[in-house]
């Protein structure tokens, strides 16, 4: 890791939310989470995070937690639909296979939306998180519902008829997860968004067109590109995301500064 300190921004003061928020509610949320509030008990910001196919969310609720961000409390969810003819653990955010057990070329990724749409406003409604501090976090099919998830949000934004402008949600970071659909948007998306991959892995590496389709439904693009492959394990490969996260997480006012990461670098487990 750099020696380079960065530091999150301020929270706008007008209408604050709560300094601890209620945590979501497992009668809302219909598939396993884990939910673990800030260390710092201010609960400004919310990290999303969604696994990738054939996981579970045990080990990104671990990775939300290794994170240590400040003011930052973490939300890993679950897939809710498990992959068929499988006796493991593995879920799918979406069906990825025919019956023949290949893969869905152009899959559907409706019912995962329809989920995260769910989650986003109980979250926003009944939990007191403002769309603007939720942030995702997505890695393979995980990334790619986190960026179609906050197309959507945004769309529903700009089709409400009423006097309150279009919110957006904070930030995207998909880890070697597309676009799975080719926007068409008069009002891009504000919602900042990072595409990390790794382009000499067969496995991790964005399609060609991906950052062309990402262009054409968001405002604010940055593209970080490592070598490796999967998820990101050295303090090279998490430098830009933690960058990109000091850049859009919020903090209350308060005496002093916050690092946005304190301790090792988080690790996959």
């Amino acid at each position: 890791m750099s020696s380079e300190t960065y530091h999150v921004r301020e929270a706008s003061s007008s209408a604050p939310s709560p300094r601890v928020k209620s945590p979501p509610k497992a009668s809302v949320l219909s598939a396993p989470f884990t939910y673990t509030p800030s260390d710092d008990g201010t609960d400004e910001n919310l990290l999303i995070l969604l696994h990738g196919l054939g996981d579970t969310h045990i080990p990104f609720g671990k990775l939300g937690r290794s994170l240590n961000l400040p003011q930052t409390a973490t939300l890993a969810l679950r897939a809710p639909e498990k992959i068929p003819y499988l006796f493991q653990e593995a879920y799918q955010w979406y069906p990825s296979f025919d019956r023949l057990g290949e893969m869905i070329p152009h899959p559907n990724p409706t019912p995962a939306l329809d989920y995260l749409a769910t989650a986003l406003d109980h979250l926003t409604r009944d939990c007191a998180w403002p769309p603007h501090r939720i942030h995702l976090f997505g890695f393979a099919q995980g990334g790619s519902v986190a960026a179609e998830s906050a197309l959507r949000w945004w769309r529903r934004e700009l089709e409400t008829k009423d006097a309150t402008p279009p919110r957006a949600l904070g930030s995207v970071v998909t880890v070697a997860g597309p676009l799975l659909s080719y926007p068409t948007l008069s009002t891009p998306c504000p919602t900042p968004l990072l595409a990390f991959h790794h382009p000499d892995s067969a496995d991790s590496a964005l399609p060609g067109d991906a950052l062309t389709a990402f262009r054409k439904g968001f405002r604010a693009i940055a593209e970080a590109k490592k070598r490796g492959e999967g998820m990101p394990r050295s303090k090279e490969e998490w430098f830009p995301i933690m960058k990109f996260w000091s850049e859009y997480l919020g903090r209350r006012q308060v005496e002093g500064l916050y690092e946005v990461l304190s301790g090792s670098v988080p690790t996959q487990q």
